[in-house]
């Protein structure tokens, strides 16, 4: 990632991404001179931990086969791994930088978060007109793809072959054409290219992040960008907003930890308020984004529908 001063932000600060000059030659030609300085010695033995210690595996030279998760063959040199960023970074040249959507692969089609999803990304989509980008995957990633193809906006996607949900046997996509996605065989990869589709270099360029409901691989994704605009390492030479979408108040005992960690003196007072904006509706997100934007009031013109603040939705129905 390449490093970034603070710059100021909009309103009170909240939910923005810092960041500073990043180092001549290009983001790609940057990663490669690094590699190339630090190269990898390849791993002439690894165990890999089950949660049964029967069911511990030793991989040697980095090629055998985890049995217990069918893992794929472990790199065989760093370069592998340049490789693919290269092409992940290639695909948002190619389709433009804009909103990316880190979600649970796990929610129902059936479910109101899928639905709401749908209905924020195909509106900001075209309050922003952007790609919209996501893991390509199930759940709420497919909402997000669904919303901005109804508003007949571009969207990309970096996909892996295993999510926690289903499309898990296939490296393609079941609707999306394969030029607008590219199967990672990296997750290092995949979060490169999530992480340069929000990077803001020109006023002109409009993006987002958006962090919906979702399990541990969203939450890896949150906190990582999170560390990123912490210490300014986000890679864009201007502020980008960082919404955390909290439906149903699905991240508030969440939000209440990190509150606790104050006392702690692990966080520092207003340090996560400043990172993001936290929303309890499409509503919230969509004026927030108007107002970071200077989006026109007359402009502001948004197809959601009202939902009772007494509403809440079910808790999501897992096939086991």
């Amino acid at each position: 990632m390449e490093a970034a001063t603070a710059s100021s932000g909009f309103g009170s600060g909240q939910g923005l991404a810092r960041s500073s000059p990043r180092p001549s030659g290009g983001r790609g030609r940057y990663l490669i001179r690094l590699l190339l300085r630090h190269p990898l010695r390849p791993v002439s033995r690894l165990v890999v931990a089950a949660a049964n210690p029967q069911q511990q595996v030793g991989v040697e030279g980095g090629q055998a086969i985890c049995a217990a998760t069918n893992m794929e063959p472990e790199r065989g040199s760093p370069r592998e791994v340049m490789d693919e960023i290269a092409r992940c970074y290639e695909l948002v040249s190619r389709l433009g930088r804009g909103a990316v959507y880190l979600g649970s692969s796990r929610v129902p089609a059936t479910h109101p978060h899928y639905h709401q999803t749908a209905e924020l990304a195909r509106e900001i989509a075209k309050l922003l007109d952007c790609t919209t980008w996501t893991g390509a995957g199930p759940g709420l990633m497919d909402a997000a793809n669904q919303g901005a193809l109804e508003a007949d906006k571009p969207v990309g996607g970096f996909k892996i072959g295993k999510e926690a949900g289903e499309w898990t046997t296939s490296n393609f996509h079941p609707y999306l054409p394969s030029e607008s996605y590219h199967t990672c065989r990296f997750f290092s990869a995949r979060k490169h290219g999530l992480v340069d589709a929000v990077v803001r270099n020109d006023a002109t360029v409009k993006t987002a992040i958006v962090a919906l409901p979702g399990g541990i691989g969203t939450l890896d994704e949150v906190f990582e960008i999170m560390a990123l605009i912490q210490l300014e390492r986000i890679g864009s030479t201007l502020p980008v907003p960082f919404l955390l979408m909290n439906y149903d108040f699905y991240y508030s005992k969440l939000l209440e930890f990190l509150d606790d960690c104050k006392d702690w003196g692990t966080v520092a007072p207003g340090e996560v308020a400043s990172l993001w904006k936290v929303c309890n509706g499409n509503y919230d997100a969509l004026e927030y984004l108007a107002q970071f934007y200077n989006v026109p009031a007359g402009e502001r013109n948004y197809d959601i529908s009202p939902l009772s603040k007494e509403h809440r939705s079910p808790p999501y129905t897992i096939p086991r």
